[in-house]
C-alpha cells in the first residue's frame, strides 16, 4: 500500500475506527460476506479490507503480547492455515459496538445472534478478532494497512 493510501485510512474516516479479523475458520467455511453485511446493518461503513495470507512474522507482530503463553503455539498455527480478511470499520463508538456484535471470546458464552455464536467453533477457532481499545486499533491498523 502506498504512502497516500495509508494516509487515508487514517485521515478520511469521521468517527471510531476499528481493526477487524476474520479469521481462517470464516474464510475457510464462506462466511465473509454473512459476517461482514451484519456489519453494514450495524451502521459500520468498511473503509478498509484487504484478503491475506498471516505468516508467523505477522502473527508474532498481532498478539506480541501473547508470545510465550502457553495456548500462544496453537493461536499461530490457527492464524497461519489459511487466509484471513483485515478491515478497518468505522462509525460511532465503532470499538464497542464490534465487541458487542461479535460476542463472548467463547462461543458457548456468547449472546444469541452473535458473529461468534453464530459462526464461531470453539475459543480458539472463534471467527473474528476485533481491537479493545483505540490505542490497539490504531496499532492493529498500523500493522495490517500501514
Amino acid at each position: 500500500m502506498d504512502e497516500g493510501n495509508r494516509r487515508e485510512i487514517f485521515t478520511a474516516h469521521n468517527g471510531d475506527a476499528t481493526l477487524v479479523l476474520l479469521k481462517p475458520d470464516v474464510v475457510e467455511k464462506n462466511h465473509i460476506g454473512e459476517i461482514l453485511a451484519m456489519y453494514e446493518r450495524a451502521g459500520l461503513k468498511i473503509i478498509a479490507m484487504r484478503m491475506l495470507q498471516m505468516d508467523e512474522k505477522l502473527a508474532a507482530r498481532h498478539y506480541e503480547e501473547h508470545i510465550g503463553r502457553p495456548y500462544y503455539e496453537s493461536l499461530v498455527k490457527f492464524m497461519t492455515r489459511s487466509p484471513i480478511v483485515a478491515l478497518v470499520l468505522e462509525g460511532e463508538d465503532a470499538i464497542a459496538k464490534v465487541r458487542k456484535l461479535n460476542g463472548a471470546t467463547d462461543p458457548s458464552q456468547a449472546e444469541e445472534g452473535t458473529i461468534r455464536k453464530l459462526f464461531a467453533e470453539s475459543k480458539t477457532e472463534n471467527a473474528v478478532h476485533a481491537s479493545d481499545s483505540k490505542q490497539n486499533a490504531d496499532r492493529e491498523i498500523g500493522i495490517f494497512f500501514g
